[in-house]
């Protein structure tokens, strides 16, 4: 016997209050919340019910009724569907609110910290074309449109290159225009996805784990310079003659390097970045420091806003000149360089060995001195003894991944007992979360947010946190 498919409940004339946490907006219907994506306060929108609980409710827009007043356009032909950007109907005054609300709940109304006033946030200068790295997957079998018929859509019409739709590992939308990263971005991948399909080179099968092309990475420096990493599964002529048209048909670009991976997985950092043309390295620039990136560097997507980002951290250090400083999470070195000038010695721990080489080699390039790098796991890196053998904080500077701190870092770092713990995150909850430990013996005196990511709901978040009692 068959089963009786539900049918799906439609809310009629909801109106659209506010806006919530993961890119989400919120109304209220007969005593529950309902977290709807893609809408605008203001919105009045029937909306389909996905999920039902006790509390709340998930669904999505079928029809707007009355459009918001402050709703925008949105710019990129892929909104919607592709997985980024959420934000763009969203008048970017009230993405900056919505962000300095998202600091103060999860620290103090979900976090149930004391904290003073939060500053206000330092908005981006822009709102489009502001990253400086981008990477993107091929596909065999791209995401299929509403109304492309799967039976009609075959052959080079099928393949992709572009970003993984949410929620599914083996579905990538074929990008056409990107509007987060400047010139050349866009037409290096549309040439590469061109020049592959002319040429016959196999894209990637995401689910059978066959074909050449998996990945592309295209990083631009504000320097003007360009580098390009290409994922593949094998390196043969073909691929040498694909890189050598990209180099001959984009001079802009300086460097390319190429990952031979066989994985299941697209990661690269246990993977060798093989040189084949060009340059070893790009570079960013900031206050007259420069700063090396290789193929596998971190360094804050956003160069402009980092800039904002490192000041407010060097500000909330307030540094004389006599301190030793650890620079937890250290990357390549760029926090760690730039207050290397306003203390006495620097000391960086990173885990990845590749960023701290150019955080060495960027330090003898920039002429300084003072800092020192050290490679590792930061729960086996930072211990008593480490301190004991260095030398105690007086301050200590951290930016560590979204998931926060390990527990004993946090331990450690308390025991060290710095006068000051400035910690930059790109995630308020887990943040939050560390805070609370460490208030076992420090207050927070500080607080500001910066804007890195315009048109998502991402934002980093500067605490200052000093000894209790001083």
């Amino acid at each position: 016997m068959s089963r009786k498919k539900k049918e799906k409940t439609i809310l009629h004339n909801v109106l659209i209050e506010d806006v919530a946490a993961e890119g989400n907006a919120i109304a209220k219907v007969d005593g529950k919340v309902l977290f709807v994506p893609q809408a605008v306060p203001g919105d009045i929108a029937d909306i389909c019910v996905t999920k039902s609980k006790k509390n709340y409710m998930e669904g999505y827009i079928v029809t707007i009724v009355q459009p918001s007043p402050y709703r925008q356009k949105p710019f990129c032909p892929h909104y919607g569907i592709c997985g980024g950007c959420k934000w763009q109907p969203l008048p970017y005054r009230m993405q900056l609110e919505a962000k300095q609300r998202q600091v103060y709940d999860q620290l103090v109304r979900i976090g149930r910290l004391d904290v003073p006033e939060i500053e206000p946030i330092i908005g981006s200068e822009k709102q489009r074309y502001y990253r400086n790295k981008l990477e993107f997957t091929f596909s065999k079998r791209r995401w299929l449109l509403n109304g492309e018929n799967p039976d009609e859509v075959t052959g080079t019409d099928r393949l992709g290159l572009g970003f993984h739709v949410g929620g599914f590992f083996d579905k990538v939308l074929d990008i056409k225009t990107c509007c987060l990263q400047p010139d050349p971005s866009n037409d290096i991948r549309l040439y590469i996805k061109r020049y592959a399909i002319e040429h016959g080179i196999e894209f990637f099968d995401l689910r059978e784990h066959t074909g050449i092309l998996r990945n592309l990475t295209v990083r631009t420096a504000s320097s003007g310079e360009t580098m390009i990493i290409l994922s593949v599964t094998g390196f043969d002529e073909n691929i040498a003659e694909l890189l050598n048209a990209v180099a001959d048909n984009f001079p802009e670009i300086s460097s390319i390097y190429y990952f031979i991976n066989t994985k299941a997985n697209d990661s690269t950092s246990d993977l060798t970045a093989v040189l084949y043309r060009g340059k070893e390295a790009i570079y960013e620039e900031m206050e007259g420091l420069r700063f090396k990136i290789g193929p596998k560097s971190f360094y804050q997507t956003n160069s402009a806003q980092a800039y904002n980002l490192y000041k407010v951290a060097r500000e909330f250090a307030g540094l004389g000149g006599t301190e030793t400083v650890y620079d937890l999470y250290t990357g390549t070195g760029t926090i760690a360089q730039f207050v290397s000038s306003y203390a006495s010695k620097v000391i960086g721990i990173e885990y990845v060995q590749e960023a701290v080489d150019d955080a060495v080699a960027n330090c003898k390039a920039n002429g300084i001195e003072n800092c020192e790098f050290f490679a590792g796991d930061m729960k086996d890196m930072l211990t008593s003894d480490f301190i004991a053998a260095h030398g105690r904080p007086d301050v200590i500077i951290l930016d560590p991944p979204r998931a926060g701190i390990h527990p004993d870092v946090a331990k450690t770092i308390l025991e060290a007992a710095p006068d000051k713990i400035v910690y930059v995150s790109c995630n308020p909850a887990s943040q939050a979360r560390d805070l609370s430990i460490l208030s076992a013996g420090y207050s927070i005196s500080r607080v500001r947010p910066v804007d890195m990511f315009p048109q998502t709901h991402h934002v980093e978040n500067v605490v200052l946190m000093t000894k209790s009692g001083k």
